[in-house]
């Protein structure tokens, strides 16, 4: 029953901005964290942005000072800011949540559908 759906993903000028949200729904008991990773063809994926239940956050040296992961007002919500962008950081990125369900008795890590950011010279 639990289910991420993210959004904001495009097409963006280099030194633009871009803000993606990720809201996790369903029966939830609790999260312990959020994040996104990222993936461009012919890389590896990577971690991005985490944010922890206890709002502590991470950030892959690449995107520090430059992207900033935070819960959304909305509840189960959280947006990753991502200013300056570089055509580099052109990828898919992909939400996830560490999350325990209402019925469940660990965590497991849940996928939102991925999102296209493409940031043009």
């Amino acid at each position: 029953q639990v289910q991420l759906v993210e959004s904001g993903g495009g097409l963006v000028q280099a030194g633009g901005s871009l803000r993606l949200s990720c809201a996790a729904s369903g029966s939830i008991f609790s999260i312990n964290a959020m994040g996104w990773y990222r993936q461009a063809p012919g890389k590896q994926r990577e971690l991005v942005a985490v944010i922890s239940g206890g709002d502590s956050t991470n950030y892959v040296d690449s995107v520090k000072g430059r992207f900033t992961i935070s819960r959304a007002n909305a509840k189960n919500t959280v947006s990753l800011q991502m200013n300056s962008l570089k055509p580099e950081d052109t990828a898919v990125y992909y939400c996830y949540g560490q999350i325990t369900a209402g019925w469940g008795r660990r965590s497991y890590v849940y996928w939102g559908q991925g999102t296209q950011v493409t940031v043009s010279s």
